[in-house]
C-alpha cells in the first residue's frame, strides 16, 4: 500500500498537572501535540506509512520533537526546518462542571510563516495515496492557506485521495479573513469531509434542526446529522464520503460518543459509547480521523466497518493522556467486538 501524507502545525504542548489550574502550577508536563502529527501517529499505530510534513525551527526543542515523531515510526525526511519558533499549546484539563481550557501561543509560527514553492508537493505525493489537511492549517496565516491549496491542487492533479477534518477554532482566525472564505476553495478540493457536531455550522452555516451542542445532556440525535451530511455533499459535490462525530456532553468527565457516515447517500451509524471518565479528550477527533482513514484504507467494501473502528479508536483516546492515540488494531478490535470490561490483559 502506498503512503498517507499528512500536513500541518505541530506545537509544544505543556499541560497542566493532575487536574490544576495553569495558575496553580509550578511546573508543567511537555508533550508535542497538532492534529495532523495526531492522524500520522495513529496510521502509523496501525501499520501505514505515513510521511507529515511541517515547518519547524532549528532549535532542541524542534528537534526533540522531530525525535518524538520517529520514535512513533512517522515519515520526517520532507519537514522543513525555518522559521523562528515553535508554537506553544498551554492545556488546563477541566473536571466535572469545570471544562478544559486550551491557550494558544503560536503567532508567527514557523509553519504560519511557511511561503509558497518551498515545498515540492509533487516529489511527496511521488508514492502516496492520502493527502489529510485539517481547517486548523489555514486558520493560522494566509500564507498557510495558499500552501495548503497547493498542495490540495498537486494532490487533486495527481488523482490521490484528498481528507479534510473542518476543525474550526475561532481563536484563530484573525488575520482578516473569515472561515468561510478561506475554506470553501480548499474543502471543494476533497474526498473526504469530517466534522464535529458544530463545524459545519460554524464554517459553512450548515446546522441540524434544534440542536445545541452545549446542552446535549449526553443525546445527540445521529438522524438529525443526516440532513448535514446530505448539505455537505450537495455543496461540495467533490466529496464521497462525509463523516461526523457526535459528542454528547454530560459534563468534563462524562461524555457520550458516536459517529455517523454517508457514502453516496447510503448512511451508517456507530453505536453510542458512554465514556464516563475521560482521562483527556484533546485529540479525539483526530484519533478517529486517523482511524477511519485506516478503515476506509482497509475495509475497503465495508464503511459500517471503517465506521466503527474509528468510533471505537477514539473512544479508547479518550483514555490516553497526550494527543497522540497510542492505541494498537487489536485493541480497537476487541472494542469493536465488545470487550470493554477494562480487565488486566496477561
Amino acid at each position: 500500500m502506498k503512503k498517507v501524507v499528512t500536513f500541518g502545525e505541530i506545537m509544544l504542548r505543556l499541560g497542566a498537572p493532575d487536574y490544576l489550574r495553569l495558575t496553580q502550577c509550578h511546573q508543567l508536563d511537555m508533550t508535542y501535540a497538532g492534529a495532523e502529527a495526531n492522524v500520522a501517529v495513529s496510521l502509523s499505530n496501525y501499520g501505514i506509512a505515513v510521511d507529515y510534513i511541517t515547518r519547524l525551527p532549528d532549535n532542541p526543542i524542534a528537534d526533540k520533537c522531530i525525535m518524538e515523531l520517529l520514535s512513533h515510526r512517522v515519515g520526517i525526511d520532507h519537514v522543513i526546518r525555518g522559521g523562528e519558533r515553535i508554537g506553544i499549546l498551554y492545556l488546563e484539563t477541566g473536571s466535572n462542571a469545570r471544562p478544559s481550557r486550551i491557550f494558544y501561543d503560536r503567532a508567527n509560527s514557523s509553519l504560519a510563516t511557511i511561503e509558497l514553492g518551498v515545498i515540492d508537493w509533487k516529489e511527496i505525493f511521488r508514492d502516496a495515496c492520502w493527502f489529510h489537511w485539517t481547517g486548523i492549517t489555514p486558520a493560522l496565516s494566509e500564507n498557510a492557506a495558499k500552501v495548503c491549496l497547493e498542495a490540495i491542487q498537486a494532490a487533486n492533479e495527481m488523482n490521490i485521495t484528498v481528507s479534510c477534518d473542518i476543525n474550526y477554532r475561532a481563536n484563530l482566525w484573525h488575520y482578516g479573513k473569515t472561515a468561510a472564505q478561506i475554506m470553501t476553495r480548499l474543502v471543494e478540493g476533497c474526498d473526504v469531509i469530517i466534522g464535529n457536531e458544530e463545524d459545519c455550522e460554524k464554517v459553512f452555516g450548515i446546522k441540524p434542526e434544534n440542536f445545541d451542542a452545549g446542552k446535549t445532556n449526553g443525546k445527540v440525535n445521529q438522524s438529525a446529522f443526516e440532513s448535514v451530511c446530505h448539505q455537505m455533499m450537495n455543496r461540495f459535490t467533490r466529496c464521497k464520503i462525509m463523516a461526523v462525530t457526535l459528542r454528547g456532553a454530560i459534563n468534563a468527565n462524562h461524555n457520550t460518543w458516536r459517529g455517523i457516515l454517508c457514502d453516496a447517500g447510503t448512511f451508517y451509524h456507530s453505536k453510542i459509547y458512554d465514556i464516563t471518565d475521560v482521562v483527556d479528550r484533546v485529540g479525539g477527533g483526530d484519533s478517529f480521523m486517523g482511524a477511519l482513514i485506516y478503515g476506509l484504507l482497509t475495509y475497503t467494501d465495508n464503511k459500517q466497518k471503517a465506521l466503527d473502528f474509528a468510533v471505537a479508536a477514539s473512544c479508547l483516546k479518550h483514555t490516553i493522556k497526550g494527543d497522540y492515540n497510542i492505541v494498537t488494531k487489536q485493541e480497537v478490535e476487541n472494542l469493536m467486538d465488545g470487550d470493554g470490561s477494562g480487565r488486566v490483559k496477561r
